[in-house]
């Protein structure tokens, strides 16, 4: 069993940044991939970025270049540091846990935290 617990979300303008982190129990986080996703008003939750067990990162097309997932398996965190945000980057981030890399960028994570609100201004 794994427990994710997200952190880090807040109101920031249009070009700041964030940092989001998500804290995981248990002892075998290292095992687990590792994903971010978002989910807007009114749309799906989408795919923001995911690291492998041997930290291997992918990203969305959308977020490339100014997003930067990042895991600390001593401290059991990830952590998806966020550059240049755009309004259109309001939404509710969730961080995830898989067995594999192919589940943790597609959503079909075994564990998945409650969410922590970004809202990016205008």
């Amino acid at each position: 069993q794994v427990q994710l617990v997200e952190s880090g979300g807040g109101l920031v303008q249009a070009g700041g940044s964030l940092t989001l982190s998500c804290a995981a129990s248990g002892r075998t986080f290292s095992s687990y991939a590792m994903g971010w996703f978002r989910q807007a008003p009114g749309k799906e939750r989408d795919f923001v970025a995911a690291i492998s067990r041997y930290s291997i990162t992918t990203y969305a097309e959308s977020v490339k270049g100014r997003l930067t997932i990042s895991r600390d398996n001593a401290k059991n965190t990830v952590s998806l540091e966020m550059n240049s945000l755009k309004p259109e980057d309001t939404a509710v981030y969730y961080c995830a846990a898989a067995r594999t890399t192919s589940s943790a960028s597609t959503g079909r994570a075994d564990y998945w935290g409650q969410g922590t609100q970004v809202t990016v201004s205008s």
